[in-house]
């Protein structure tokens, strides 16, 4: 048995043994994004520290907990805060609480981020549904495969599925959220972008830029996931604007998106 596996297998039980909960629709809430939790009819809440095995979550804006309870009848878990590949750890442990999250009965997975515009008709407060995806980083797939949840060789043609993004552009519509659609392309980080870096990222047809949600898609489609990704464009990547990215105005710029966004994403629980 992998390392891989019995972490998985060990966080799994600890879990377990807290809480019995099986939820439906899984959320990871990105920077600045974790207000939306204050939607959610809590039943238990469950912080990373108390999970055997599990990474803790150490970046700004990550509260690092998870959230059960439910949203229109629906039964949700939601990830306040999760692990970037900048904080240190392994692939593996980033993408730890994607696989957790399914084996605990989740079948739609919602991930969601803070991002930079690297598309220059796009401004800081909108929201882009993420279309496709290019990953600049490591795969998290590499190594041995867990078999016992995925493919060796899985397809990644539609991994942002066709299907929950109609639902998400027709929800928007219906309640007024004007919604961008596009490419995202995940870094490592933690150092924002150079212009230069963004200029090439453009040419390869990338709309938005962020340190996360790639690799949770990859492995999300892997263990069986339906995914859908929606991006905060919390400000101009480097280069697009003359004022140079700060952390400050990422997480400022995604707060005060945080009711339209809460909004979008109830309307949407309530119709996956």
């Amino acid at each position: 048995m992998s390392k891989t596996y019995e972490k998985l297998l060990k966080s799994l039980e600890d879990i377990r043994e807290k809480l019995h909960f099986t939820p439906e629709i899984a959320v990871v809430l990105g920077s600045g994004l974790g207000g939306f939790a204050g939607e959610i009819e809590v039943e238990s809440i469950l912080p990373y520290s108390e999970i055997e095995g599990f990474p803790t979550s150490t970046a700004p804006g990550h509260e690092g907990r998870f959230i059960f309870g439910k949203i229109a009848e629906k039964k949700v878990v939601a990830m306040q805060g999760r692990i970037h590949y900048y904080e240190g750890y392994d692939i593996e442990d980033v993408v730890l609480p994607i696989r957790i999250m399914r084996h605990l009965g989740a079948e739609k997975l919602i991930l969601t981020n803070a991002a930079g515009g690297i598309n220059i008709t796009y401004s800081p407060g909108e929201f882009m549904l993420i279309s496709d995806h290019i990953s600049m980083v490591v795969s998290p797939l590499i190594g041995k495969n867990l078999d016992s949840i995925g493919t060796r060789f899985p397809s990644m043609h539609d991994i942002y599925d066709r299907e929950l993004r109609k639902i998400v552009l027709q929800t928007a519509s219906e309640i007024g959220i004007h919604l961008r659609e596009g490419v995202y392309i995940q870094t490592t980080g933690p150092q924002y972008e150079t212009p230069a870096e963004i200029r090439m990222f453009r040419t390869l047809g990338a709309d938005a830029v962020g340190m996360s949600t790639a690799v949770e898609a990859i492995a999300a489609v892997h263990s069986g996931f339906k995914v859908v990704g929606i991006s905060c464009i919390s400000n101009m990547a480097c280069g697009v604007s003359p004022n140079p990215p700060s952390e400050e105005e990422v997480l400022e710029i995604a707060k005060l998106s945080g009711a339209k966004f809460s909004k979008l994403l109830k309307a949407v629980i309530s119709v996956l």
